[in-house]
């Protein structure tokens, strides 16, 4: 791979080399970009100064700013009159000095250039040591950072770039190569944006007070840098339509928009955008003065408009109205102002002066997008979206510019011109064109994991979605290297695994499963001699073992299709977890296969016998990490980390050969001797011995200082000593003070109350190891040692300190999270959690780390989220490889003496012969499936349960044969006389026993009532609701009455309660008051006339005036007493006063009659309307067409009239369909008497036909029965036989899976449980009648009972007797029959032709 200007890389390198003293050494392939400016560059235009690297980058001016939420002003009037080509009076504030240092204002130079190397973030090497800066070199970047936001930008068609962690990688996506330009500040980079001229490109980097460096394109030299746009980072940027101005908006937590003159390197405007996430902002392209910001549940319009103070950037925020508010990913500027922006649920919003005009949506109520739209764009007069459901659609541009309302709905449908889907599971986040001639071919960047060609040409030559690049999708969990060759393999949460070759920088293959993966381990060479197997672990507590191999070297068929570089083969899956595995590791030898996961247990498997399970142990927290100790150790046992501070030493596992599979319990291994230890917390301590320390030296110091001075104020002569008296004298007070000062208390011992997180650790001898760990106590690396094992602690009260530490430089918040070594135990080589790789120079054999000091110091994954979770060297520490969870995995040389060749290529093990006849075996898809032990407790318990059941079986047997002896022993009781009988008691053995038996069941009954009062509540409340909605709002049910000799039926309504226009509820139309109208055309000008008559005075009573004037006060006897006179003089007065009103009244009363009397020439009003109304409609019948036909008041038609009539014929219907539920009731009762009627004579009649011979006796007619339909009342009521019977039919359509049994007839027939209530219900009334019957009848018998002893052949007067009885039986018998006859002729039901007269009756014509 090569870059530019190699040679002045190399010179840069050697320079840096010297200047540190390192031995670096130069490569040709270096793939750092080196771009060095010659000094005649730097010269500026108007002055001869020139920029050396210690001057600031660009030139300060010297403004005032005015920052507002709504806007900020500027100064800058001379840049506005250079863009817009006006000049505009502005006022600006300050001295006649500043208005002539704006005059002589200077501007960078065109040519101007920095340097790349001076500026360029270089790797930290710990001062005084020999480390090169190059001790290990990024050759390749196998990820991408698919979700950050418009991280896929275009340079020209074959190039492209993205962000990956502190890396800008510009990408040749022809040839594939790799360039690299490190971030600046080395904090990471933002985003990014690209010149519409793609002359220059802007790179916004993170951290504190960030930069924006403009980089030119293609010499990638840095142009311009841009300061102090925002605090910790930015979010967006773009360039306006012409490329002059640039547009920022900063992340959290300032979100500052702001406007540069980028080649001036000056802000222009500056303003806060939101107080929420601030997505995107962009220039519309129409108007550079015009801009829009969306993001976090908001959109704002912004406009740059001049106003009294200076040039403000003013914003006006987008309502949503009734539209939900929604976060906003993707929108567009229309050229007249509008903004066409996405929505989170998929609809497009069209925004006008900060409203929403209307939102768009597809025909048939169908949505734009199923999911968020990200991206809106206009092309060639087309607007295309993008969304996350993985469809590109296209729209014609002139139906959403002229789109509109047409309902109060606010939703417009149209329908896409074309649409194209990319694939399955793909989810497009943003789209770039690629700018070929005859070809619209486009770039999307896929979040999950891909970037994508498309061609949306949409004609008959379209080319399909091409895949260019697949990456993993979100963090990378973790990696495996080969041991025999520079193959690695990597699996993440995407549910992928992939296969690299990084030694050719290729991808070779992946597969995926149903879940994710997060544990990875490459199977030693000492299992498979080839190198071809991995085994993974995933989030569903699934391990699988897959066999790599080259496909190639397969038999090839014809017609076979063609294979890729490698193939990976499913050759063992087992589970032996129910949580996320998180931990893999082999044996040292090879035998033994340990897997930890986050359910807190540890498996074991024997590896030979095709992983079978040895067992498991638990633990007392999460594993994290599992380590076999190494050759040098004389046990194998196994380091077990848990998450919770605990870690574990556990012996080889014993491996019984001799039992069967089958007649294991349960693999749990409980007699294993595990050591513990306890971690606790020790950081306060050391800082508390390091501060000690501290102060012990400067104590130190300072008697050593003293000492000086009295050395050299011995040495003074006898003639200074006067002189330095005084000097002296202070200095003992001051010596004296400062002692007297008390000491500030040493730090306190804190042990935090949550442990501290355990990230990793490793071994350091045979029961000694190092752990490394988060929160309060990271920055150390902690040294211990297991205590004696005890059998009978618990570990859970057990505490143990670290016997000794490491400090680690700059870790405090920024702890370790994975270690490896070297293959020769030279390197160690650290993860840190900020994305850092951080290598440690150690002596040899150092296992206590007394070496720890030196080392080499680099960010190269993401700062805020790139934390790295695996590293690991190759098998020959040729190459260093870094997975992160921004999802990238850089691949690195490690500093050696010899160069690298550049043919350097894996080799893809080679088939086992027979591999593709292999069966594959039987994949665990399903995530609830049964791990290793739950099967093998689930089969134990199954056995037990069929053994139990077995012995159930067994005494219901013997229990059988005792109840059928008991039964045998009961019948040959019943056969005896009974003078010679048991009695039913005398068979209980103990009274007690049934009494407690009777107790206990009681007992329960009560138990089992608490148990389920809450539910009993619940169904109760639910009941009550369901009978309020459906039940209460009914007047009566549907009753269907059936007739008994026939089959005609009849049925009532099924009446709600009245609706709003029953007439009971609504005001009849004289009772409503008249509205203003028909007051004025009843009243007319009448009523002003009389009022004029009569002057407008209105008479009020004087006893209403006379009562508002009362005063309730209490009154005295004086008072009482003149009140009393006082009355008895008005009573006369008001005598006299009525006799006079009386003769007044009589003559107004003449008076009047005298006025009233008409003239000569009177007519009366109501013969002069009539005489009108003649002439208008009598004789001269004008037509309803005719111009001056005029709608008589009472042919005149309203909303009340129609509401009143509306009223009257639902209140008479109601009352006619009230009146025939009545009657039909009334039926049904008179029915319901027939048939105990009936009952009762049936009952008689079998009592007399009991003495009657059986020659003699007539048929019984068959008693009526009452349908459930004629009893619908009845459906609610329930008894225990009811809901028992209700049971068992709810367990037996469980058992065969039916669907029940549809409701019959036109009411619907309750299901079979209510069904028996109405034949148990009739047999109620059957022995209720005869109960009846038997106390009031009057055709009472003597009916003889049996006698029990032998009688003697009846004499003559008996058998006389009997005759007689017997005639009177038979006659009762006929008579009974008769009458059962008669009963059932008289009820009938009518026909349906009367049934039509009835209801013409009762409901009317209306009906």
């Amino acid at each position: 791979m090569k870059e530019p200007d190699d040679q002045d890389a190399e010179v840069g390198r050697s320079e840096r080399s010297k200047s540190s003293g390192s031995r670096s050494r130069s490569r040709g392939s270096s793939q750092v970009l080196s771009k060095s400016s010659t000094r005649e560059d730097k010269l500026l235009e108007d002055t001869d100064e020139t920029f050396t690297d210690a001057e600031e980058s660009y030139l300060e001016y010297e403004e005032s700013e005015e920052e507002d939420w709504e806007g900020s002003s500027s100064s800058f009037q001379d840049y506005y009159k250079e863009t817009t080509g006006e000049s505009r009076s502005m006022e600006t504030p300050g001295s006649a000095a500043e208005e002539t240092e704006e005059d002589v204002r200077k501007k960078i130079s065109e040519s101007f250039f920095y340097d790349y190397m001076e500026m360029v973030s270089m790797p930290f090497v710990s001062s005084e040591s020999d480390i090169p800066l190059e001790l290990i070199i990024l050759v390749h970047s196998f990820g991408y950072d698919c979700k950050k936001r418009a991280n896929l930008q275009l340079l020209d068609n074959n190039t492209a770039m993205y962000i990956a962690g502190n890396q800008l990688i510009i990408l040749n996506l022809k040839t594939k190569e790799q360039l690299y330009l490190r971030s600046i500040s080395g904090t990471g980079i933002g985003v990014i944006g690209v010149h519409p001229n793609k002359t220059h490109f802007a790179v916004a980097e993170k951290g504190v007070a960030p930069k924006i460096i403009i980089y030119e394109y293609p010499s990638l030299r840095p142009y311009r840098i841009l300061h102090d746009g925002a605090d910790l980072g930015y979010a967006y940027v773009d360039f306006n339509f012409s490329g002059t101005l640039l547009a920022s908006v900063g992340s959290s937590p300032d979100y500052t928009l702001t406007i540069w003159d980028w080649k001036e390197e000056q802000p222009i405007l500056r303003t806060k955008a939101f107080s929420q996430e601030v997505f995107k902002v962009t220039f519309n392209p129409e108007d550079d003065e015009q801009l829009t910001t969306a993001g976090s549940g908001h959109i704002k319009f912004w406009e740059m408009a001049q106003t009294f103070t200076g040039l403000k950037l003013q914003g006006f925020l987008g309502r949503f109205g009734k539209t939900p508010t929604t976060d906003i990913e993707g929108y567009m500027e229309l050229p007249d102002g509008k903004v066409l922006s996405g929505s989170e649920w998929g609809n497009m919003l069209v925004w006008e002066a900060g409203l929403i005009k209307v939102e768009l949506t597809r025909t048939g109520s169908k949505l734009c997008h199923q999911g968020p739209i990200n991206q809106i764009m206009l092309d060639e007069g087309e607007v295309i979206t993008i969304g996350s459901d993985g469809w590109v659609r296209i729209w014609d541009f002139e139906a959403i510019d002229t789109a509109d309302i047409v309902d109060e709905t606010g939703l417009l449908e149209i329908e896409p011109i074309n649409e194209l889907q990319v694939d399955k599971n793909v989810k497009l986040f943003s789209m770039i064109k690629m700018n070929e001639a005859g070809n619209n071919f486009w770039l999307a960047q896929d979040s999950n994991g891909a970037i994508w060609k498309l061609d949306l040409s949409f004609s008959n030559i379209t080319q399909d979605p091409e895949c260019l690049f697949s990456f993993h999708s979100g963090a990378v969990e973790a990696l495996a290297m080969s041991p025999l060759t520079y193959l690695m393999a990597t699996t993440a949460l995407d549910c992928s695994v992939r296969i690299y070759d990084f030694a050719s920088k290729n991808f070779l293959t992946q597969v995926k499963f149903k879940q994710g993966g997060t544990a990875l381990a490459w199977v030693p060479h000492l299992i498979s001699f080839t190198g071809a197997q991995i085994i993974v672990g995933f989030e569903d507590g699934v391990v699988r073992v897959l066999e790599l191999y080259d496909p190639k070297e397969l038999t090839v068929f014809a017609g076979r299709k063609k294979y890729s570089d490698a193939d990976l083969h499913l050759k063992h899956v087992f589970k032996p977890h129910t949580a996320r595995v998180t931990a893999l590791a082999f044996e040292r030898d090879g035998e033994i296969l340990a897997t930890g996961s986050k359910d807190k247990t540890v498996f074991f498997f024997e590896v030979e016998k095709d992983y079978k399970p040895i067992g498991y142990i638990n633990t007392p927290g999460p594993v994290i990490q599992l380590v076999w100790s190494p050759v040098s150790h004389p046990e194998s046992t196994l380091l077990i980390f848990c998450e919770n501070g605990y870690v574990l030493e556990a012996p080889f596992p014993t491996i019984k050969a001799d039992v069967e599979d089958d007649n294991i319990v349960t693999y749990e291994i409980k007699d294993m001797c595990i050591k513990c230890f306890h971690f606790s917390s020790v950081k306060s301590k050391i800082l508390r011995l390091i501060e000690i320390e501290k102060r012990k030296k400067q104590k130190e110091l300072k008697e050593k200082e003293k000492e000086e001075r009295r050395t050299r104020l011995a040495e003074v002569g006898e003639e200074e000593v006067e002189d330095k008296k005084e000097e002296k004298e202070e200095d003992v007070e001051e010596e004296a003070a400062a002692e007297e000062e008390e000491e500030e208390p040493l730090p306190e011992i804190f042990i935090p109350l949550t442990p501290s997180r355990i990230l990793c650790g490793f071994y350091s001898g045979p029961g000694k190891f190092w752990v490394s760990l988060g929160g309060y106590d990271s920055g150390f690396l902690y040294h211990c040692e297991f205590p004696p094992y005890d059998k009978s602690s618990d570990i859970t009260q057990q505490k143990d300190e670290p016997f000794d530490f490491r400090f680690l430089e700059a870790t405090e918040d920024n702890p370790i999270q994975t270690i490896t070594f070297s293959i020769n135990q030279d390197f160690m080589f650290c993860g840190l959690h900020n994305g850092a790789i951080r290598i440690y120079i150690l002596s040899p054999n150092d296992s206590s780390l007394t070496s720890l000091e030196s080392y080499w110091h680099f960010t190269v994954h993401d700062n805020t989220y790139g934390c790295i979770t695996s590293i690991s060297p190759s098998f020959d520490d040729q190459f260093l490889v870094t997975t992160g969870a921004d999802g990238n995995i850089f691949v690195f040389t490690i500093f050696s003496v010899f160069d690298l060749r550049e043919s350097m290529k894996a080799k893809v093990p080679s088939p086992r012969f027979g591999i593709e006849t292999e069966p594959i075996p039987e994949d665990i898809e399903d995530p609830k499936a049964y791990s290793i032990e739950n099967a093998r407790r689930k089969r134990e318990h199954d056995k037990l349960m069929k053994e139990v059941e077995e012995m159930k079986a067994k005494k219901r047997e013997q229990l059988k044969g005792l109840r059928n002896r008991f039964q045998k022993l009961l019948e040959m009781n019943e056969e005896l006389p009974k003078h010679m009988q048991f009695q039913r008691t005398d068979f209980n053995i103990d009274a007690k026993i049934r009494a407690e038996m009777n107790r206990i069941t009681a007992h329960k009954i009560h138990q089992v009532e608490k148990e389920l009062a809450w539910e009993k509540e619940k169904y109760d409340l639910g009941l009550k609701k369901l009978e309020k909605r459906f039940r209460d709002s009914l007047e009566g049910d549907t009753i269907v009455v059936h007739a008994i000799q026939s089959d005609h039926k009849i049925t009532s309504y099924r009446l709600v309660k009245p609706s709003k226009y029953f007439k009971s509820k609504r005001p009849s139309q004289s009772d409503r008051r008249a509205s203003k109208m028909e007051r004025f055309e009843k009243e007319g000008t009448g009523r002003k006339d009389s009022q004029k008559e009569t002057g407008g005075i209105t008479s009020v009573p004087e006893e209403s005036i006379i009562e508002k004037g009362k005063l309730f006060r209490p009154k005295t006897l004086s008072q009482i007493m003149i009140e009393n006179q006082i009355e008895k003089t008005k009573k006369l007065i008001l005598k006299a006063e009525r006799a006079q009103q009386k003769i007044q009244q009589r003559k107004k009363e003449w008076e009047e009659l005298y006025k009233s009397k008409p003239a000569d020439d009177y007519e009366d009003p109501k013969d002069v309307q009539a005489i009108k109304e003649a002439q208008v409609f009598m004789g001269d019948f004008n037509l309803k067409t005719a111009p001056d036909y005029k709608i008589p008041e009472h042919m005149r038609i309203n909303a009340a009239k129609k509401e009143e009539e509306l009223g009257q014929l639902d209140s008479m219907t109601h009352s006619k369909k009230m009146y025939l539920n009545k009657s039909i009731l009334s039926l049904r009762d008179l029915k319901v008497a027939v048939i105990e009627e009936i009952q009762c004579l049936v009952q008689e009649m079998k009592n007399i036909q009991s003495t009657l011979h059986i020659s003699k006796r007539i048929p019984i007619p068959k008693i009526p029965q009452i349908h459930p339909e004629e009893v619908p009342e009845k459906r609610f009521q329930y008894d225990e036989e009811i809901l028992l019977a209700f049971k068992q039919q709810l367990m037996k359509n469980e058992d065969t899976k039916a669907p029940l049994v549809e409701q019959a007839g036109p009411a619907g027939s309750g299901g079979g449980f209510l069904r028996s209530s109405y034949a148990k219900d009739g047999d109620l009334t059957t022995r209720e009648s005869l109960s009846r019957a038997s106390r009031a009848s009057t055709f009472g018998l003597d009916l003889s009972k049996p006698s029990e002893f032998e009688r003697a052949d009846p004499i003559d007067v008996e058998t006389e007797i009997m005759k007689r009885k017997e005639i009177k039986n038979i006659y009762m018998q006929q008579y009974l029959a008769n009458r059962l006859s008669e009963i059932l002729q008289k009820f009938y039901c009518p026909k349906p032709t009367d049934l039509f007269t009835i209801l013409s009756t009762n409901l009317g014509p209306h009906s």
